[in-house]
């Protein structure tokens, strides 16, 4: 597949090489090189080498940078491996770079232009993007670290080695292992229901508490003893918000409606939910048109997962 085939975020995107590149000290050129009307990657370097390095003579690219008063012979050979790259990746080659949290990737022309500040650009052949294609943002703090830590490198362009998982991250493709630890996960879910149903009221009760408490709010007051409509009152030390939790083992439409009145009574509580392991078929097919959320042992198994409860609901029901 061509690389321009990557601006349409349909298509997969493929890759000879993947490259980082670090727009101008401190990130100065990255609005303009990612937003700006000519997007693009830019590079400094500043010398009089256009000539030689359009015409692949790397040889005096490095005496320029190793002459006298120069660099050492490592930071020479360092800058001209960097220049290098910068005007010989063919347009295959995927760019990427970090902005506002974000990884970017793009494809580039192979014309290379000089600036009249001696600074460089090759112009991308789409605009950067910031999405995989599937249309998700690629925020920082959903990438391995393994990929992110080249935010680090203290020069301007080096290859990422971590190349095939940042293209299957792009094609939403998941690496094998991780693959198998989805699948493990989504067994897991699927199996919890019905150990969930299990639980008498009480322990039902300390498990709706526990899900919420390790999710960050704090219980006000016993579980199941505030008052008669609630069962679980909730507060968020962050925010200050409040939520109120009614649990049942049972219920039917009927029952969870009569709570949707009590509840529009309310007001104070920014949240409201009803959780329920073992509604009627009717209840289970609802769809709360309220600010109410019907937490059903389906939505249940999967806070259980989350919130690392697992043993502790296979212990009860064992």
């Amino acid at each position: 597949m061509s690389a321009r085939a990557a601006k349409n975020k349909r298509s997969l995107i493929s890759a000879s090489d993947v490259k980082f590149i670090k727009l101008g000290q401190e990130g100065k050129w990255e609005t303009e090189c990612i937003e700006g009307r000519s997007p693009c990657i830019r590079l400094g370097f500043r010398s009089k080498q256009h000539g030689e390095c359009l015409a692949g003579d790397w040889d005096a690219v490095f005496r320029h940078w190793s002459g006298p008063g120069g660099k050492t012979k490592g930071k020479a050979t360092e800058f001209t491996n960097q220049v290098k790259a910068f005007y010989s990746a063919p347009e295959s080659t995927l760019w990427v770079t970090f902005y506002k949290r974000k990884l970017f990737w793009c494809f580039v022309s192979s014309k290379v232009v000089e600036l009249p500040d001696e600074t460089r650009i090759r112009r991308t052949l789409s605009e950067w993007s910031c999405r995989d294609v599937a249309g998700n943002e690629l925020h920082i703090d959903n990438l391995s670290g393994a990929l992110t830590k080249v935010q680090g490198f203290r020069g301007t362009i080096c290859s990422v080695d971590q190349a095939n998982y940042l293209l299957k991250r792009l094609n939403c493709e998941l690496l094998p292992e991780v693959a198998h630890a989805v699948e493990c996960l989504r067994v897991l879910e699927q199996s919890l229901p019905a150990l969930i149903r299990k639980l008498g009221w009480k322990d039902f009760e300390l498990l709706c508490d526990l899900i919420f408490t390790r999710a960050g709010w704090q219980r006000i007051g016993s579980v199941g003893r505030t008052q008669k409509t609630i069962d679980l009152e909730l507060l968020s030390p962050v925010s200050g918000n409040r939520a109120a939790v009614q649990v049942k083992s049972r219920a039917d439409l009927k029952i969870f409606r009569d709570y949707e009145e009590r509840f529009a009574e309310l007001p104070q509580y920014s949240e409201v939910y009803f959780a329920v392991h073992s509604p009627s078929a009717q209840l289970h097919e609802h769809q709360p048109e309220s600010r109410v959320v019907l937490l059903t042992a389906k939505h249940l198994a999967r806070l259980v997962v989350s919130a690392g409860l697992a043993d502790w609901l296979v212990q009860k029901t064992s």
